[in-house]
C-alpha cells in the first residue's frame, strides 16, 4: 500500500477556533481524522504531521523520503516566505501537493505569492477540508 504524509505548518492546529469565517467550526483533529479515513478509502496509509516549527517540518521532509510515496503540504504562512522549507522540499525526490484550505489568491497580498509552488507538482487551494481530499485524488495518478 503507498504511503503518503500530510504535513500541516504553524497555526493548522488552531482550525475550527481561529478565523471561523475562513476556516469553518470544525476541528483540526475531526478534519486530521477525516482525512486519514478518505486516504485509506482511496488505498493509502496515511500519517498526518503538525508543527508550529518550521525545523521540524523540514525534519519531517528529510524524513519522508525514506518512508513516503508523496507528501501533501498545508505550510501555513511558511509557504509565502520558507526558502529553507522550499528547498528541503526540492531536496528529497518525493511528489509534493501544496494544499490550502482558503483560496491564498483572493486574500491578503502577501498570501499571494507561494515560494513552495515551483518545487510541488501542483497547488489546491479555496475548497476547505475538501482540499486535502481533492489532492488525495490526484495523488492516485502520481504516484
Amino acid at each position: 500500500m503507498k504511503k503518503i504524509l500530510v504535513l500541516l505548518g504553524p497555526n493548522l492546529n488552531l482550525v475550527g477556533v481561529r478565523e471561523k469565517g475562513i476556516y469553518g467550526n470544525e476541528s483540526a483533529s475531526d478534519i486530521n481524522k477525516e482525512i486519514i479515513e478518505y486516504a485509506n478509502n482511496k488505498g493509502f496509509e496515511c500519517d498526518i504531521f503538525q508543527s508550529n516549527h518550521e525545523g521540524d517540518l523540514i525534519d519531517n521532509i528529510h524524513n519522508a523520503r525514506e518512508k513516503y510515496d508523496a507528501v501533501i503540504i498545508n505550510a501555513g504562512a511558511l509557504t509565502h516566505y520558507s526558502y529553507a522549507l522550499r528547498d528541503a522540499i526540492a531536496g528529497v525526490n518525493l511528489p509534493f501537493i501544496e494544499v490550502h484550505m482558503s483560496n491564498i489568491h483572493s486574500r491578503e497580498e502577501f498570501r499571494h505569492l507561494s515560494v513552495i509552488a515551483p518545487v510541488c507538482k501542483g497547488q489546491i487551494c479555496g475548497f476547505g477540508k475538501a482540499s486535502y481530499f481533492l489532492a488525495i485524488e490526484a495523488l492516485k495518478d502520481m504516484i
